[in-house]
């Protein structure tokens, strides 16, 4: 695997609809660094939960599916596939039925600790790969990767992230108003903020940016100027 530009991690947190794998992806691109969407291993677990017929209530079954789920993700943003005992589910764990459900999987603490296990060995085979990797999700600055050498913490307001995920559904075929989208945000929110484990809460170090204004341009200029500020591309004190 070739040596990107990128030294250490990059931690991207924030809720849905901040443009956080858009943007992930494409800064990993450009820095020729790995690629990790924790949300998406959320996201396939509770999709193997429900094919299982367990309850996401039932929090001893549900750690049982995870700890036997047969999961693999790329780390390649250029060529993303999630693999669920071999099956590519990356359009599936978009639906309907995982977005209500993942919450509530993902709030089961065995469950996170034992994704947060695996997320931080993709972090360091990836870093010890290609140099570096861009991480996202809502606990990577806090809990998978507390020593990442930048933490943005992405925010927009709810109505502007609502006709994002209205926009990114559409494209998809997955066919929602509006209003049936931004409660599905609000609901999130408050979910992934009042958790006991790893509550969606920025890092204290984070760099805090709103993208409600933002095109996808001026979000990816202003992290990379972050990125030369600390000086996080090329031989760097300590690789």
């Amino acid at each position: 695997m070739q040596l990107g530009e990128l030294r250490g991690v990059i931690a991207l947190d924030g809720p849905s609809g901040t443009g956080k794998s858009t943007v992930a992806r494409r800064l990993a691109v450009s820095l020729g660094a790995g690629y990790l969407d924790t949300g998406a291993m959320y996201r396939a677990v509770t999709l193997a939960v429900l094919r299982a017929g367990v309850a996401t209530d039932d929090e001893h079954e549900v750690l049982t599916v995870a700890e036997h789920v047969d999961l693999r993700v790329s780390t390649d943003a250029e060529h993303q596939e999630i693999l669920l005992g071999g099956e590519n589910v990356g359009s599936e764990i978009r639906g309907q039925a995982v977005t209500l459900a993942v919450s509530a999987v993902s709030a089961v603490a065995p469950v996170r600790a034992l994704l947060v296990a695996r997320q931080m060995r993709i972090i360091d085979e990836v870093c010890e790969q290609r140099g570096g990797i861009v991480v996202e999700g809502r606990d990577i600055g806090t809990v998978v990767a507390p020593d990442a050498g930048l933490k943005v913490y992405l925010t927009a307001s709810s109505d502007a992230r609502a006709r994002r995920r209205s926009l990114q559904d559409s494209a998809s075929g997955r066919e929602a108003s509006f209003d049936e989208v931004k409660q599905d945000v609000d609901r999130r929110d408050r979910l992934d903020s009042g958790r006991a484990a790893s509550p969606l809460q920025p890092a204290d170090d984070a760099v805090w940016l709103d993208t409600t204004h933002l095109d996808l341009q001026g979000v990816l200029d202003e992290i990379t100027a972050l990125v030369d500020e600390r000086d996080l591309r090329g031989v760097a004190a300590g690789w």
